[in-house]
């Protein structure tokens, strides 16, 4: 039953994806339309634009998540647990949300312009486009200050399963410092890097709300939203599409090649301990300034936001020039958002209840049973994570069409449906994750001891296991519903006329109307802000710090 699921609403989108890039309409076989994207320059433009984008963003992230994580689980400094909490902060912020106070800082009337003019650079207010000029780097640099708490995660619980037996027998052997982390710590955390390189290098590479709002065209899943009316006679966006889809899975099978290994065996952490290191004055001072900066900049964005949201005038200053509360009640009230928020409660509602039975059903095949086809299960509900989620709304699209298996669901009528699978589909892998944890931690012995006294399975499943992991479940279901909440892809692409707009699509739209539009749209993103900041808090507290396993791939 659940291969045939993911047979109908993953693999099945997909494939009528691919298919579309290389079949005529009357069903003959070409590579005419693949090889117009490699010839068309403004195509060839798009994907080297959004290729650069992403590597370039997966290397920055890198730089800042890879020394954070160490200094995090190897050394003590001064402020670091609230440190360490605050590198998190990214997390709360949808990111074109972000987008939109990036804008505010470095526009043409900007703060950035108002404080090279309040220290007397320039004689007058300039009115330079910072953006405009630097619009590629701007995009790497908003990106992966909003993307790197994921591969701290994955880098920091990595790191913390190292036997640090293996780093001190290192030592031992006159392999220290920089050495010993390259050629011990580093090789050993690699799964965790991996992890963490793949959802950021694939979500840069698909992302589709920051181009947007930063009106940068030349990328290929802006390129595919553009098209997305040419949908019935156009071949070009199911061949950008097969693209993305190539590119995304190539780096994903080259990236578990050579860093995805399995897991070196290691002793028991719990048999020696984890320890920090006490270093000197120098290095606690370098690496609680190496976090302020990283935390600094990457709250930029979020101040901008709150401050945007509190004012109704803003232009070529430093703050506000006048503030107010009626923003937040404007959002609420505001007829785009009150059904916006009752379409995402429904959306996210549905989706998260089929995550749970669907992904309940997965994480007890994967984890209790002896079922041949556990692995591949496994891998499937996983995937999810390691395509494009611009690739899984067009797949959704596509098979909703004439002429297509699902073209019942077509959202033109209603995309309550369509948007509440997509959803569920694209955020199962966090409620398996959650689940498989909860199961792989709750010993079978009191399971076995309850089918011993005559115990039937589902009473046992449903008087015994469930409590057991009841906290990993509400964490996966509280994630699942908070990233549902605020989707972006599916959002975009799926919903189509106002009446069915999300929340996420709702404040896209306010961003793009006159008069107070942009200021609704920020009072709205903090809503959301406020909402991904309990939901996550939550989930932590559910999961302990095992938080960092719900995103590996």
């Amino acid at each position: 039953m659940a291969l045939l699921i993911f047979g109908c609403f993953f693999l099945y989108p997909l494939f009528a994806t691919v298919r579309g890039g290389f079949f005529h309409s009357d069903g003959r076989f070409t590579f005419a339309y693949l090889c117009e994207v490699f010839i068309n320059p403004i195509y060839i433009q798009s994907l080297k634009n959004s290729l650069a984008i992403a590597m370039m963003t997966t290397l920055v992230a890198l730089a800042l998540a890879l020394p954070l994580a160490f200094f995090s689980c190897r050394y003590e400094f001064p402020f670091k647990k609230v440190l360490s909490a605050l590198v998190l902060t990214p997390m709360i912020l949808p990111p074109f949300v972000g987008a939109i106070g990036v804008l505010k800082i470095f526009g043409c009337h900007g703060v950035l312009n108002a404080f090279l003019y309040k220290l007397g650079i320039f004689s007058s207010l300039p009115t330079i486009d910072w953006l405009g000029r630097y619009k590629f780097w701007s995009i790497i640099a908003f990106e992966a200050l909003n993307l790197y708490p994921i591969l701290y995660l994955n880098i920091s619980a990595a790191m913390a399963n190292i036997d640090p037996a293996m780093e001190e027998a290192a030592a031992n052997l006159g392999c220290a410092g920089l050495k010993r982390f390259f050629k011990i710590t580093l090789p050993l955390t690699c799964p965790g890097v991996f992890a963490g390189l793949t959802l950021i290098f694939i979500w840069s590479f698909t992302e589709l709300g920051v181009p947007l709002i930063f009106s940068y065209d030349r990328a290929l899943p802006v390129q595919i939203y553009s098209m997305l009316r040419e949908l019935g006679n156009n071949p070009f966006p199911y061949a950008l599409a097969t693209v993305v889809l190539l590119v995304s899975a190539s780096f994903y099978l080259i990236g578990k090649k050579f860093l995805g290994r399995e897991n070196v065996a290691m002793l028991a952490k719990a048999s020696h301990g984890s320890t920090f290191r006490h270093v000197s004055f120098g290095k606690k001072l370098f690496c609680t300034t190496f976090f302020f900066v990283v935390v600094g900049l990457s709250l930029l964005p979020h101040l901008a936001v709150i401050a945007y949201s509190f004012s109704n005038d803003w232009f070529g200053s430093l703050l506000p020039n006048s503030w107010t509360f009626q923003n937040y009640i404007s959002a609420l009230g505001h007829p785009l958002t009150v059904s916006a928020i009752k379409n995402s409660l429904i959306y996210a509602g549905l989706a998260t209840f089929g995550a749970i039975i669907f992904g309940m059903f997965i994480a007890f095949v994967v984890a209790r049973s002896r079922f041949f086809g556990a692995g591949l299960l496994d891998t499937l509900s996983m995937l999810p994570l390691a395509v494009p989620g611009i690739i899984i709304a067009f797949g959704y699209l596509v098979i909703s069409q004439k002429g297509h298996l699902f073209f019942c669901l077509n959202p033109i009528n209603d995309p309550t449906i369509l948007l509440a699978i997509a959803y569920g589909i694209r955020k199962l892998p966090f409620m398996v994750r959650a689940a498989v944890a909860g199961l792989q931690q709750t010993s079978v012995t009191y399971e076995e001891a309850a089918a011993s006294l005559g115990s039937r399975p589902i009473n046992t499943c449903w008087k015994i296991t469930l409590p057991l992991i009841f906290g990993n479940l509400i964490a996966g279901a509280l994630l699942v519903f908070s990233q549902t909440m605020l989707e972006v892809s599916d959002s975009m692409i799926i919903a189509q006329k106002q009446q069915f707009y999300p929340i996420t699509k709702a404040i896209y739209e306010m961003v793009n109307l006159l008069g107070d539009g942009p200021f609704l749209a920020c009072a709205l993103g903090v809503w959301a802000m406020a909402f991904l900041a309990v939901t996550l808090f939550s989930t932590s507290l559910f999961m302990e710090k095992k938080i960092g396993a719900i995103f590996k791939v």
